[in-house]
Order: structure tokens, then C-alpha cells, then sequence
């Protein structure tokens, strides 16, 4: 199994991984797909099932899907260019996405919400089909946003053990489990860092990792900037006020303070991740973490690391993040990191077990104490439900990365003040996040049939 740093890290656009990115890159998928084909098709069609369909409007995700299908990807977004094209395709009930002339879509008939359909590979899932000149559909795919902007097809999850075979002897550490990472590091005498590094460059060279891994957190960085110096309302009707200015601004007031108390140090943790779920919620530029309503934590617990703990170094953000991936890997091979599939432990559980084995990592925790801050993390998030309030990711995401980031700076601290021996292995309690998605009812997993989506007014 190798999941590169770059498939947990990935640059895109709010609200949602799977809802927003997801379709937009199905979208483009299914137009190579379709450039490959020796026939012409004349229109296009889509259907949006299970978790896409019941929050696919607060989620944006038929905005996604139009954009996709026109040949809009997410690491490339222009929110401009896209707001223009969206009108044009409205007004003309037309796309015209490059090589392939312009299709008949027109989205209000053929972007359909299916609520009654869901498909057995996942449930975000969604087909695309490809239409003649009579309105027969000549070619048909299904996709599936699993989580974190990665897309699969039905034959794609089939092949999934073959491609982990292969994967087992391509690399030097090919680590499936926790278990096995530590063992692996062992008996190496290398670090988790060190061992995901060494899988990274079976696909690239060392320049191109480190200057990616840069671009990786400038990306994120400059996301907690623009939320912690932008004020306003958030878009979709619930009227929320964004909140990360003014508390940053009332944190930067207070400081030098001789009286200020030691807990307000949970603030800046809180601030720095709310200013990212913001932008978020807003539509703005983010990085996977592992998806994007989680996308806060880790980057406000690097932050935190940076800005407040003496020592840190920005040199050593690329051991922070090497040493997230391969966490966050383990956890996406073995369960899940999708909230329509496990709840919402699935995503701010795994972004703070992410966190909080980085964050150990660079203070100096051995594989042993880095994979027990990971564990303390996620087993503190089980149980967690996915019940966004009209389907936006707002409320309760934006506070819920806040303590989502509390939470892995206070396991990771735990993990060094001991010597990594711990009863609950990562693995455990992996499965365990695992099975309490599954036995977890549809209406707690990103559907906002139940939770805070129905008892909290929201008009």
C-alpha cells in the first residue's frame, strides 16, 4: 500500500473533499475517459447518490460537478473564471470542455439528486454518462469520492489488492499497519519520517519532495493568514459570522499581558484552525488534511509548533509532514477517512491523530511514542458523528478542527512524558474507528438526517 505525501496533501478548493473536489475531479476524469472514445457524443448527464445527493447542494457538490464536466480541476481552481463559466452554461445549457466541442448539459435536467439509489461501492457516489445526438446514452461511469479528494471506479476498488502486491515490492518500506511501521523502523534504525522519504523517492527525486512538501505547507499557512485577517458572513444561509479576526485580533491585544492565564494558549490552537475551516466554508484554497472538513488541524497544530514552541525550526516541517502521511495513510488503507462513510472520527479523528504524530515527531518522540500520540488522538474522537447543520461545513466543522488540534497537542504531549509503551495499539484502535462507522446509523454520516442537523434551527 503507498499513498503518497501529495495524495493526503492535496491543494484544492472548499467546502468538502469529497463532495466538492471529488466530483470536479471525477468530472475530468470521465472527459479523458471520453476523449479516448472513438465515437462523438453530443451530450452529458449526471446523477449524484447517497451522501452527494443529500448534502450535495450545502456541500456545492452539483456546482462541482457542472465545473467538472466543463474541465475544471482542483488543483488549477479560478474562482472567477468559474463563476463566469457556471453563468454561461446556465444561459446556454451547454459545456464546453477542451477536445471534445461543445455537449449538450443543461443542469437543472441533467444533474439529477437521487435520494432513493444509493451504490454499493461507497456512499458518495455518483455516475456520469455520455449521451449521442438522439439522447442515448453511449457511455457510462460510476465513481466514487472516498474521502480527501481521491476518486475511484468500480473496477478501480476491484484491482485494490492487486495494486497493494505491487506496491509491497516496489518500495523499501512498504508499511500496511501500524505494527508493521514499527518494526520496520526497528529493525532499520530509521525514523517514520525517514522510511515515508524513502518510499516518496521510488516516484521522484529529492528536489522535486522537498519543494512540493514546501508548496504543501506555504499553501496551508497562507490559508490561516487569509482566515485570521478576513471578517464577514459565510455563504449558505445559516448566517454565520466568521469568528478567527476577532479572536486573533483580541489574542494579539493580550499579549505581553502579565496576568494572561495558561490555558489561552488553546485559543491560538482554536484561532489558527478556525481561520482555515473559514476559508474553507467559504470556498477558498486549501490543503487536504486528509480532507477539508478537517483541513484545520494540522495546520494550526504546525503553527502552533512554529509560532509558540521554543526550538522549532521551519526546516523540519517536512519531517512533520512525512511523518502525518504515513499516519494518515495507515489509517485510510485499514478504515476510512471519509465522514459519509464513518462519521466525522473518520475525518477530524484522523487529521488530529495526523497532527499529533507530527507534532511528536519533531520535539523529538521515537516511533513508539509517535504511533502512541496517534492512538491517544484517535481514540479520543470515536464515536464522533458527521451531522453538519443544512448540509454546510460550518457548524459544527469549523469549532470541531479547533478542538480537534487541542486535542493532538495534548496527545502528543502525553506520548513524550512516557516511553511509547501503551495497552491500545494504533491499530486497534483503527479497526475499532472502522467498525463504529459501520454500525453507525446513515443519518449521523454526512447526510444531515440527524444530530445538530436537526436540532438546531437552521433557518
Amino acid at each position: 500500500m503507498f499513498l503518497s505525501v501529495f495524495d493526503m496533501f492535496k491543494v484544492g478548493v472548499g467546502p468538502s473533499s469529497s463532495h466538492t473536489m471529488g466530483p470536479m475531479v471525477a468530472g475530468g476524469r470521465f472527459l479523458d475517459h471520453l476523449r479516448a472514445q472513438p465515437f462523438k457524443v453530443a451530450g452529458l448527464r449526471a446523477s449524484l447518490h447517497g451522501s452527494l445527493a443529500f448534502t450535495g447542494v450545502g456541500h456545492a457538490t452539483d456546482r462541482a460537478t457542472i465545473l467538472g464536466l466543463a474541465g475544471f480541476l482542483p488543483d488549477t481552481y479560478d474562482h472567477d473564471k468559474a463563476e463566469a463559466t457556471l453563468a454561461d452554461i446556465t444561459r446556454t445549457g451547454t459545456v464546453s470542455p477542451q477536445g471534445l466541442g461543445t455537449l449538450v448539459f443543461a443542469p437543472k435536467t441533467d444533474l439529477i439528486f437521487d435520494y432513493e439509489t444509493p451504490l454499493p461501492g461507497h456512499a458518495n457516489g455518483m455516475q456520469l454518462m455520455a449521451t449521442d445526438a438522439q439522447g442515448d446514452v453511449v457511455a457510462r461511469e460510476t465513481y466514487y469520492s472516498i474521502g480527501g479528494g481521491f476518486v475511484v471506479t468500480e473496477a478501480e476498488q476491484a484491482r485494490e489488492a492487486a495494486l497493494d502486491a505491487r506496491d509491497a515490492k516496489r518500495h523499501p518500506y512498504p508499511f500496511e499497519t501500524a505494527a508493521q511501521m514499527l518494526e520496520m523502523a526497528k529493525e532499520s534504525g530509521k525514523s517514520i519520517a525517514e522510511m515515508k522519504r524513502a518510499n516518496e523517492l521510488e516516484h521522484t527525486n529529492a528536489r522535486d519532495l522537498a519543494e512540493g512538501l514546501d508548496r504543501i505547507w506555504q499553501v496551508m499557512n497562507d490559508c490561516i493568514d487569509r482566515g485570521l485577517t478576513t471578517d464577514g458572513t459565510l455563504p449558505g444561509g445559516l448566517l454565520v459570522r466568521r469568528r478567527a479576526m476577532a479572536i486573533h485580533n483580541s489574542l494579539i491585544a493580550e499579549q505581553g499581558m502579565n496576568l494572561t492565564a495558561p490555558h489561552i494558549i488553546n485559543d491560538w490552537m482554536s484561532v489558527y484552525a478556525m481561520a482555515v475551516n473559514e476559508e474553507n466554508a467559504a470556498g477558498g484554497r486549501v490543503v487536504t488534511s486528509p480532507t477539508n472538513g478537517a483541513a484545520g488541524v494540522l495546520p494550526a497544530v504546525v503553527r502552533y509548533w512554529l509560532h509558540h514552541v521554543p526550538g522549532a525550526a521551519p526546516s523540519r516541517v517536512d519531517e512533520f509532514l512525512l511523518t502525518a502521511a504515513a499516519i494518515g495513510g495507515i489509517v485510510k488503507h485499514n478504515a476510512s477517512i471519509s465522514g459519509a462513510e464513518a462519521g466525522c472520527q473518520a475525518e477530524v479523528g484522523s487529521a488530529s491523530a495526523m497532527a499529533a504524530a507530527g507534532l511528536c515527531a519533531v520535539m523529538g518522540g521515537t516511533p513508539m511514542q509517535i504511533e502512541n500520540a496517534a492512538e491517544i488522538a484517535l481514540e479520543h474522537h470515536l464515536g464522533m458523528t458527521c451531522d453538519p447543520v443544512r448540509g454546510l461545513v460550518q457548524v459544527p466543522c469549523i469549532e470541531r478542527n479547533g478542538l480537534g488540534a487541542i486535542k493532538a497537542v495534548s496527545a502528543a504531549s502525553l506520548a513524550l512524558r512516557g516511553d511509547g509503551t501503551h495497552l491500545v495499539p494504533l491499530d486497534a484502535c483503527i479497526k475499532t474507528m472502522f467498525e463504529t462507522g459501520q454500525d453507525m446509523s446513515e443519518k449521523y454520516k454526512e447526510t444531515s438526517l440527524g444530530g445538530l442537523a436537526v436540532n438546531v434551527p437552521n433557518c
